[in-house]
């Protein structure tokens, strides 16, 4: 990230920190719809679709919040952000909390006083080439042109990777996603480079996606997850433990398609507590007791988001990998319901 965008989006996080100590829960609650902050569109994980309808994983974590606070998963205005513009949004008030592929840094998470609540999805960045390249290596990139959003850590692990391993780079910047992909279809640039994540998206929405190759390199952690402002504490709450509760539900076995008949009472405890039927825990978050049904009803649990938007079956076609849940060998794991 270039040293005046990240200190510009410090500055407006100062400027703007008063909406920090906002109730954020009544003025949801008072508008009757969740501002929800996602990317400018990534296929898969959030970008509206033919009809103008916004689609994608991380879009279904918005209305997942929207129906355990409001009712309604439909209750949602999705504000498009890029790299520059996401963390302004978010400090003055303009969104209730981001859900796009954002990293959690220590910088971001202090300097800007926000809140990440937990990780949606565990990436790293990597690179992209056309296959008549004939490159198979980040390493043979040397004096290659880069495609690379602004106001990213994308930008300051490519300068690091390319000195690390004394190499040179031209960049090239660009803001949004859709200008990355028309630069790089143009050839203005050799290589692009993000989340790799964001790379199988892109490469998805392409006419002829076998035609370019990703890279075997992965050159850095990029723990992505919702974001809301720092001070805000019951709002951080809500939107932490609506997707604790769609990570555990698949851990539990619960479904959209089941959820309505465990929500009547089961053997299992954990279950009873998350849907309502035992205990006050959404009294805790200042919630009625079925927000967890009506978020997991939203889009269905943690892994049905994943295999409906972005898994191996879908055109962005991403293993689960470290996203599995962790009783399958992957980092996805909820604290307990209790």
């Amino acid at each position: 990230m270039k040293k005046s965008v990240f200190y510009g989006a410090i500055a407006a996080a100062v400027v703007f920190g008063g909406a920090a100590g906002a109730a954020t829960l009544d003025d949801v609650k008072a508008r009757g719809n969740l501002n929800c902050g996602v990317s400018t569109g990534l296929v898969g994980f959030a970008a509206p679709d033919a009809s103008g309808n916004w689609e994608g994983f991380d879009v279904a974590v918005c209305r997942a919040v929207a129906a355990a606070v409001l009712g309604d998963p439909q209750a949602v205005e999705f504000i498009p952000t890029t790299g520059k513009t996401r963390f302004t949004a978010l400090a003055s008030g303009e969104v209730d909390m981001l859900a796009r592929n954002t990293t959690w840094t220590f910088s971001r998470d202090t300097d800007l006083k926000l809140d990440f609540i937990g990780v949606n999805y565990y990436d790293g960045q990597g690179f992209m080439v056309p296959k008549a390249l004939g490159v198979t290596s980040a390493k043979d990139l040397d004096g290659a042109t880069v495609c690379i959003q602004t106001g990213t850590t994308t930008e300051l692990n490519l300068a690091d990777f390319f000195r690390v391993n004394n190499i040179s780079y031209e960049p090239v910047p660009i803001e949004t996603n859709a200008e990355a992909q028309q630069q790089y279809l143009a050839e203005a640039c050799d290589v692009y480079t993000t989340d790799a994540s964001g790379l199988a998206a892109t490469r998805a929405a392409f006419e002829s996606p076998g035609d370019h190759v990703i890279l075997p390199e992965i050159i850095s952690k990029e723990p992505l997850g919702p974001v809301v402002r720092h001070g805000d504490n019951e709002w951080g709450d809500i939107v932490r433990w609506t997707l604790n509760a769609l990570i555990s539900a698949e851990e539990l076995g619960i479904t959209s398609a089941n959820v309505g008949e465990l929500a009547g009472g089961t053997n299992n405890p954990e279950i009873n507590r998350m849907l309502g039927t035992e205990g006050t825990l959404g009294d805790m978050i200042g919630l009625d007791a079925e927000w967890a049904q009506r978020a997991i009803m939203a889009e269905g649990n943690y892994g049905e988001i994943f295999e409906k938007n972005i898994g191996e079956n879908t055109p962005v076609g991403l293993a689960r990998g470290l996203n599995a849940q962790y009783t399958d060998g992957g980092l996805i794991y909820s604290p307990p319901f209790r």
